[in-house]
């Protein structure tokens, strides 16, 4: 993967709950171009070669205790 890089001036969380899904987005709301799933459920969100937001998948789920 090359050099993306994060914009921490503004973070905004989004969860939904039905779906188990948690959005973080960096920077202002927009659209991303690409994609990649770092790891099973974890997704980056990439425009610009900038990461504009993180896609977590069974977000409860993976943050339960046991």
């Amino acid at each position: 993967m090359e050099k993306a890089s994060i914009s921490l001036e503004k973070i905004s969380l989004d969860y939904d709950e039905e779906a188990d899904v948690l959005y973080i987005s960096f920077g202002k709301p927009r659209e991303a171009k690409d994609s990649i799933e770092v790891e099973d459920g974890i997704i980056y969100r990439i425009a610009d070669d900038e990461i504009v937001g993180i896609t977590i998948i069974d977000f409860k789920t993976r943050t339960k205790k046991e």
